[in-house]
């Protein structure tokens, strides 16, 4: 299940908005009963129903999953100072078939 965080972000992506850009004006709550939007002061957009959230379940839920093969695909890259060494010390296909691999591995959605 598409956490509300996610689900809101998409909701402001389809408006031509960005949650980098709104995160001030937005705050979500769980107040034990479940998550909700608290506060909403977005400029030229209506705060969404739950049924608008809704309908960016399955997108959400994409989203998170590709998410977390990102992170495990960046894990097992390692950091770009390990690649270039690998890079000079075994050559740029080695490295490529490495990546690749990982890739094929931990296929996004």
């Amino acid at each position: 299940m598409a956490t509300l965080f996610t689900k809101t972000k998409l909701y402001l992506e389809a408006n031509s908005k960005t949650w980098e850009a709104e995160q001030e004006n937005i705050r979500l709550q769980n107040d034990g009963d479940g998550d909700y939007i608290h506060t909403w002061s977005v400029d030229g957009l209506v705060k969404p129903t739950d049924e608008q959230l809704a309908t960016y379940e399955t997108a959400g839920n994409t989203e998170e999953s590709n998410q977390t093969v990102i992170a495990t695909r960046k894990n097992l890259y390692g950091s770009w100072e390990s690649q270039l060494e690998e890079i000079y010390d075994d050559g740029i296909d080695s490295w490529k078939a490495r990546i690749l691999q990982i890739k094929t591995d931990n296929p996004k959605e």
